[in-house]
């Protein structure tokens, strides 16, 4: 055992030796213009006891989670207005932990509210490696209380800041993460400790972290949620990107609240201290934007789509991963500042914004959307990095590379506005006791759920899914099999409704949509969804057949039944004339007459979670206790 821990050791030696070095040659990017904005005045100087331990290194490095939460907690000793907390463990065993920074009293949901002032949930670290939100969050709690530089947000708003929401993928520190992005020195990884993204995981809740910040916005109800990230991509001339999932997407009051009083505030704050704000720039690494962009509406697995289809603002901000981290860091700074000030002005208008669209009750509801033919298009003044191409001995073809070169030019955006996947809203799902683990993701998520004390008999929609089977790829570029984020996913292929007749036992449950979260519901149990629990592999069990029959005992009973049905006869002569391969095959003509007799498995790939439609006269009331509500409008 020594020997090999010798040896493992001496390997691990030599792989350090290896790989030591700079990160990341900054000939291999593209090329730099200087920059020197206003907003450098607003870091510490290294040695000044307040200096966070990024400002210490001249804003070029990132601290790691212990260092990070052991400032922080020396920052919370010294300011009365903040608190810290742990909303979650990892798997690893790290907290995760939150800040709350208030003047109110008490610090609980209730009495924030009671102080009538918003508030912001600003979360950083969903993916480690893009780190610039936590310090500059760190610099901002420090500024609002023990500096005091700008302590008046904290008269206009409350705050709750997640630092490092992935926190085992935080600490695979090194400096070879994110080839593609300009600093820290070192920085964390994408993904968590099992490998899977926590911003694609807030439909399943499987991860620790996203299971504790949909806990934190369930229990706190935040005015505004907001997600920092770090772009991949090309170039351009854009440093703070940033905005909310367009209006069809969900939440079109919010988005015309953010886009029409929220982004000019911000944006000019953002100029007026250096920076080159925008908007979000999807389009794949080398294709010259001034051919277009194209608009992009994700599934509600990512925290933006998510925050508006259960209608809470939420902003995604996407930094430029090719500016350099100091710029980076600085320019979030300025942008939560600038938010924190502009919010806290103007409350009310963000939550009669809020309050519309938890009143809205589309019918029919998009599950996915889509830029195809018919979308609006409209024009925006694009800044782009102008791309070059040169032939690469290496791909044996042309490859992108950006020039540096500024230009400025008028692009069409095509907008993401066409419904591609639609269903009618029912009153209510119903889920069998059986399916249990299914309720307890809705509760997870805050939806209200009724369990029946009673049982019930009604008649409801039922879907089959005969041509389900295994997804091969899939809507996003990574997503390239039916095995993603650690499940199987399953595309529902042919989806065939079937009104039955069905008597729900006591302990079932009802799941209305006629409440504030019956969106988010919409989705999360309609198989068409992209996301739903359907297509995200939690009901395999209905796709197995489990109950056959021998052949002696079919094929009598097929002529039985050919003898019986003049039309069944006629059918199974049809298909043999119409299909060889059947015809070829006795055992799938055996099949057939199974298939049709009253012996077959009648759930067989039959969806257990059944709809009850509205304006159904048969319809009865589902009798039960609500044994849970956590939605808090």
């Amino acid at each position: 055992m020594r020997t090999l821990i010798a040896v493992a050791f001496l390997v691990g030696v030599s792989f350090t030796l290896v790989h030591a070095g700079p990160p990341v040659a900054d000939d291999l990017l593209p090329p730099l213009a200087p920059w020197n904005g206003k907003s450098r005045a607003l870091a510490l100087a290294p040695d000044h006891p307040w200096a966070t331990p990024c400002e210490r290194s001249g804003l070029t490095a990132t601290p790691r989670y212990a260092e990070t939460v052991s400032w922080l907690r020396r920052l919370v000793d010294a300011a009365p207005e903040l608190s810290m907390s742990a909303i979650g463990r990892s798997a690893e065993g790290r907290d995760i932990v939150m800040v709350l920074a208030t003047r109110a009293t008490p610090r609980t949901p209730e009495g924030l509210r009671a102080s009538g002032k918003p508030l912001v949930l600003i979360q950083a670290g969903i993916h480690s490696g893009e780190i610039d939100g936590k310090d500059a969050g760190m610099m901002l709690l420090r500024d609002m209380t023990v500096l005091g530089t700008r302590r008046g947000l904290l008269d206009r708003a409350n705050v709750l800041f997640v630092p490092i929401l992935n926190v085992d993928g935080h600490e695979r520190f090194s400096r070879f993460n994110r080839i593609n992005q300009r600093g820290p020195v070192e920085m964390g990884w994408r993904t968590n400790a099992r490998n899977l993204n926590l911003n694609r995981d807030y439909t399943k809740l499987e991860t620790e972290g996203v299971r504790a910040i949909v806990g934190v916005i369930t229990t706190w109800s935040p005015d505004l949620y907001l997600d920092l990230h770090v772009t991949d991509g090309g170039d351009y001339q854009y440093d703070v990107t940033w905005g909310a999932t367009p209006g069809t997407g969900g939440s079109p009051s919010i988005a015309g609240y953010i886009d029409g009083l929220l982004r000019p505030a911000v944006d000019a704050r953002l100029v007026a201290m250096g920076h080159v704000p925008g908007p979000f720039v999807w389009f794949q690494n080398g294709r010259d934007a001034s051919e277009g962009l194209a608009e992009w509406i994700g599934s509600p697995r990512f925290s933006n789509v998510y925050g508006a289809v259960r209608h809470l603002p939420t902003i995604l901000v996407e930094n430029h991963s090719l500016k350099p981290y100091d710029r980076r860091v600085l320019g979030t700074y300025v942008f939560l500042d600038a938010v924190l000030d502009r919010v806290g002005r103007d409350a009310a208008a963000l939550r009669r914004a809020a309050a519309k669209d938890r009143a809205l009750r589309p019918d029919p509801v998009v599950l996915e959307w889509g830029s195809g033919e018919g979308a609006r298009q409209t024009k925006l003044r694009y800044l782009g990095i102008r791309p070059g191409t040169l032939e690469s001995p290496v791909t044996g073809g042309a490859v992108v590379r950006w020039t540096g070169e500024p230009y400025e030019a008028d692009v069409t955006v095509v907008h993401a506005d066409v419904p591609v996947t639609v269903v009618d809203r029912p009153e209510a799902y119903v889920v069998p006791a059986a399916w249990t683990p299914i309720v307890d993701k809705l509760r997870l998520h805050g939806i209200a759920v009724e369990r029946l004390d009673a049982p019930a008999t009604l008649e409801v929609e039922t879907y089959r899914v005969p041509d389900a089977a295994p997804a091969g790829g899939g809507a996003s570029f990574d997503e390239r099999s039916a095995i993603y984020e650690g499940r199987m996913r399953v595309d529902p292929g042919k989806i065939v409704t079937e009104r039955r007749t069905v008597t729900y036992p006591a302990g079932s449950y009802r799941v209305g949509t006629d409440q504030p979260l019956g969106d988010l519901a919409v989705l999360l149990l309609e198989p068409r969804s992209p996301d739903s629990f359907f297509q995200w592999g939690y009901f395999l069990e209905i796709l197995d057949r489990t109950e056959y029959a021998e052949s002696y005992v079919i094929e009598p009973l097929a002529r039985r039944m050919l003898e019986a049905d003049p039309a069944l006869t006629r059918e199974f002569r049809e298909k043999l004339a119409s299909d060889p391969k059947f015809a070829a095959d006795p055992k799938a003509r055996l099949d057939w007459f199974y298939r049709r007799s009253p012996y077959f498995d009648a759930t067989y790939r039959l969806y257990p979670i059944a709809r009850v439609p509205y304006g159904d006269v048969s319809r009865k009331p589902l009798s039960g206790t609500a044994t849970e509500s956590t939605v808090s409008d």
